[in-house]
């Protein structure tokens, strides 16, 4: 079995990231009926290769890089929010 998140801080390294939060949220959809295994994430990753990205090319971005994790069934799903530096520190 995969351990997940370690597995998807290293899919996202080519982004070279300058902060990656996880918080898992598998706990609350256990025993849901359309829950056929994986995880369920919250993702928060801040990297300046989302510069000048919409943010869906943000999310396409990093759903590609963790594309291998869904096939494998070890994330279910993921809430992404993808933020440059700049962004960021404005929060």
């Amino acid at each position: 079995m995969i351990d997940v998140q370690p597995a998807i801080h290293q899919r996202l390294r080519s982004l070279q990231p300058k902060q990656i939060n996880i918080t898992d949220h598998s706990h609350l959809h256990s025993g849901h009926i359309h829950n056929t295994g994986g995880g369920h994430f919250q993702l928060l990753i801040v990297s300046d290769a989302f510069t000048n990205l919409t943010r869906m090319e943000r999310q396409r971005k990093v759903y590609q890089l963790l594309k291998d994790l869904f096939e494998q069934r070890a994330i279910h799903a993921i809430s992404i929010k993808a933020l440059t530096s700049s962004e960021y520190l404005a929060l």
